[in-house]
C-alpha cells in the first residue's frame, strides 16, 4: 500500500518491496535495481522499532557492511532508520487512540501500546517503551503504558497493570494480521475480534477496553517512509559538519 502511494508521486527512479517471509524475498532484492542510472538505493526497514530484524536479519539478506554499502557495480545502498523510529510516531499513536475511543475522557482512561518484545533482542521493545515516556510526559492519560506479548509487562495481565474504567489498546505494529487480529485480542480475552480492520469497544472484567487496528496502517507512513529516506542524507551532512 505504502510503496504504490510513494511510486505514484514520482519522487524515486523505482519503488520496490521485499519481505522476510514471503515473495519477492529480501535476497530477491539484491537484484531490483539493475538499471546503470540507479546510483543510491535508500533501504528503509518498514518495521515498528529497531531489532532483531533490523539489527541482524535485513543487513544479512541484503548483505549489508554498515549505514553504506558500496556494490561492486559503484551502486550505493543506505540503510535508513526504521519507519517506527520516526519522530512523528508520538503523534500517530495519540491520534488513533482518539480515533478509537470518541467521548472518552482521556484523564479518566489508561493508554496500552502494544509491541512484540522478543528475548531476541531487547532493543525490540525500546520503542514502545520510548513512546510510553513521551506520552506519559503529556499528563494527558490517567496511565500510559508499554504492554507486550513475549516479554514482561505482558498485555496479558492488563487486568492487574490497569487501574482505570476505560482502557485503550492500540498495536504498535507495522500493520493488521494474525498478531492484531488474533493474538492480541486473545491475550486481553477478547472473542471474535477479527472485525476486518473495525475498532470497536468491549466490555471484559467490569471495565470497557477500545481496540484498535495497528499504528501503521495509517495512510501518512508512506510520508515517513519518504522522511526516513531524508533523514539519511541530513544526518549524513550534519556529522561531516561537525567533523
Amino acid at each position: 500500500m505504502h510503496a504504490a502511494t510513494i511510486r505514484g508521486r514520482g519522487i524515486f527512479a523505482d519503488v520496490a518491496c521485499c519481505f522476510w517471509k514471503e515473495e519477492p524475498s529480501l535476497r530477491d532484492a539484491l537484484f531490483f535495481f539493475r538499471d546503470p542510472g540507479i546510483r543510491e538505493v535508500y533501504v528503509v526497514p518498514n518495521f515498528i522499532s529497531e531489532g532483531y530484524f533490523t539489527r541482524t536479519v535485513i543487513p544479512r539478506e541484503l548483505e549489508l557492511a554498515g549505514a553504506e554499502t558500496e556494490r561492486p557495480n559503484g551502486q550505493l545502498w543506505k540503510y535508513c532508520d526504521p519507519v517506527g523510529a520516526h519522530e512523528s510516531m508520538t503523534g500517530h499513536l495519540l491520534e488513533r487512540a482518539r480515533a478509537i475511543a470518541p467521548g472518552v475522557d482521556e484523564s479518566t482512561a489508561t493508554l496500552l501500546i502494544v509491541a512484540h518484545g522478543t528475548s531476541l533482542n531487547d532493543n525490540s521493545a525500546v520503542a514502545a517503551k520510548e513512546q510510553a515516556e513521551k506520552i506519559r510526559a503529556l499528563e494527558r492519560y490517567a496511565a500510559v503504558l508499554n504492554v507486550y506479548m513475549e516479554e514482561p509487562p505482558q498485555v496479558s495481565d492488563w487486568v492487574n497493570l490497569t487501574k482505570t474504567q476505560n482502557v485503550v489498546v492500540v498495536p504498535f505494529f507495522i500493520s493488521d494480521g494474525l498478531h492484531s487480529y488474533e493474538d492480541i485480542p486473545a491475550l486481553l480475552g477478547i472473542e471474535n475480534a477479527s472485525t476486518g480492520g473495525e475498532s470497536r469497544a468491549h466490555e471484559l472484567q467490569g471495565r470497557t477496553l477500545f481496540y484498535s487496528t495497528a499504528i501503521g496502517t495509517d495512510s501518512r507512513f508512506a510520508d515517513v517512509i519518504i522522511e526516513q529516506a531524508n533523514s539519511f542524507d541530513q544526518r549524513k551532512q550534519v556529522l561531516q559538519s561537525a567533523s
